[in-house]
């Protein structure tokens, strides 16, 4: 590792920057805010709705996998716009590909929830 940090001082500032970048996009992305707000409105409607642990995990998990995705986009964006904010094929495509993985994780969620409760 390259700071030297190990055991248990590397999980705590692993945590600690973790909680950093979602502070850092619930203030500066809205896609971001919009989404942890639904997720945090559906979750107990979810956890009510699940008849067993593991569908109020499902309905859980595909709210989840939207908001991974979406830091995961967010981060792709960031790198791309570090790297240069000139209009580059490359740069585009990159952008594309992550906003295509947000809307595929936000098409699963209505999926998930209606296999797991009309299916």
């Amino acid at each position: 590792m390259a700071d030297g940090i190990k055991g248990w001082a590397r999980i705590i500032r692993a945590t600690r920057v973790s909680y950093w970048g979602l502070g850092w996009a619930l203030r500066s992305e809205e896609a971001f805010r919009i989404e942890a707000a639904l997720a945090v409105l559906m979750a107990p409607l979810g956890l009510w709705l699940g008849d067993t642990g593991i569908e109020r995990a499902m309905l859980m998990l595909s709210l989840i996998v939207v908001l991974i995705t979406e830091l995961l986009n967010t981060a792709v964006e960031v790198v791309v716009d570090r790297i240069g904010t000139e209009r580059h094929e490359l740069s585009g495509r990159a952008k594309d590909l992550g906003s295509a993985a947000v809307h595929l994780s936000l098409l699963q969620v209505p999926l998930i929830w209606g296999l797991v409760l009309f299916g």
